[in-house]
């Protein structure tokens, strides 16, 4: 190793372009020794010295060479691992892929300024964090997030899939390795099921035994309110708070998945969350939000009432659930005893069909 030190540093004081080039290969090939002996203080001075300035004037193959032998490096200078990820794409992709110096910061500034295959590349690394993760989702780029969803090393969360899942509606790339995915739940298999072809639809349904049935009919639901123009639930409204639009996105995914049951709602409840109630009761119902706003603030039981029948809440549970939500709410909807008397007479004197024409008759007058 001594004489290969001396011999380098020789060739390194040559400005002869044959020498030069003599010199990285002199450098690459000493790669190959040991990582004890290349942790030397003075191989390592050596290294700092001569690499940077040789790799902006090395030919290509040089280039190339360099960086399959390093990749796997965990003696070699930052500097030159992070010049080299920046390099032409069939250059960077094993540093990209392997490099154990690249950190975070190092591979989010690549999906900020690198170009796009080179973006692809950090996607598809084994092992990514959370927030390089969060990074791509961030971006939005499509390519990027489909390399993403085929890596099922990353560390990728439910609440990323999700995302994911979500974005795979208008992102067609998106649905094969996500209906792949061997982090999907039955839960976010539910919602993709929507998104997805026969074949697709098929697959989710024998891998996580989905009522099809439901989903089917959900979906059918949607294609009906798309093509009527109506409410989707899918839609952001251009007055929907932050809170609204987690809310919506929430209870759409337990919708897509068959999860979605009258019992949520006194589960949101008792979480104090009335927008979470609304947007539960109004999936429930296929009411439009507005009208379900309307009954929770009213100024009586009643039209909540018929909301909670035509779903299916039961008698027995709805005076807890009326107690529960005026806790919440300020006290609304108000009423008196006659009235309460008059909200609980709605479920043993109409059909859930009955009950939820007579909800919107109510809540459509002004």
């Amino acid at each position: 190793m001594g004489d290969r030190v001396d011999e380098i540093m020789a060739l390194a004081k040559s400005r002869n372009t044959a020498d030069r080039e003599r010199l990285l290969i002199r450098l690459v090939d000493m790669c190959n020794q040991s990582a004890d002996d290349l942790r030397t203080p003075r191989v390592q001075a050596l290294l700092s010295q001569v690499f940077f300035d040789l790799v902006f004037q090395a030919e290509y193959d040089i280039r190339l060479r360099l960086a399959e032998n390093i990749a796997s490096a965990d003696w070699a200078p930052s500097g030159l691992i992070n010049i080299l990820a920046f390099d032409d794409i069939e250059i960077a992709r094993p540093i990209i892929a392997r490099s154990p110096i690249l950190e975070d910061p190092d591979l989010i500034r690549l999906l900020v300024e690198a170009t796009l295959e080179h973006q692809i590349e950090v996607a598809r690394r084994p092992d990514i964090s959370a927030k390089v993760v969060e990074a791509i989702l961030s971006a939005g780029r499509p390519e990027v997030m489909t390399a993403l969803a085929g890596n099922e090393a990353a560390k990728v969360s439910e609440d990323h899939l999700y995302e994911l899942v979500q974005k795979a509606e208008e992102v067609a790339s998106l649905r094969t390795p996500l209906a792949e995915h061997p982090r999907l739940n039955d839960e976010l298999a539910g919602y993709l099921y929507a998104w997805v072809g026969a074949a697709l639809q098929k697959s989710l349904a024998t891998r996580f035994e989905l009522n099809t049935k439901a989903l089917d009919a959900a979906v059918a639901v949607s294609v009906q309110q798309a093509k009527a123009g109506g409410a989707k639930l899918q839609t952001l409204q251009p007055e929907e708070s932050e809170e609204e639009r987690r809310d919506r996105q929430l209870v759409a995914k337990l919708d897509m998945s068959g999860q979605l049951r009258p019992s949520y709602l006194v589960k949101a409840l008792k979480e104090k969350r009335v927008s979470l109630f609304v947007t539960a009761l109004a999936a429930l119902g296929r009411f439009e939000a507005p009208a379900v706003r309307k009954a929770v603030n009213g100024t009586t039981a009643e039209s909540l009432a018929l909301a909670c029948a035509s779903i299916g809440v039961d008698r027995t549970v709805f005076p807890s659930l009326l107690a529960l939500l005026r806790e919440t709410n300020n006290g609304l909807p108000g009423g008196n005893d006659e009235g309460d008397r008059r909200a609980y007479q709605a479920f043993a004197q109409t059909n859930p069909k009955s009950a939820a024409t007579l909800f919107r008759k109510a809540t459509s007058e002004s």
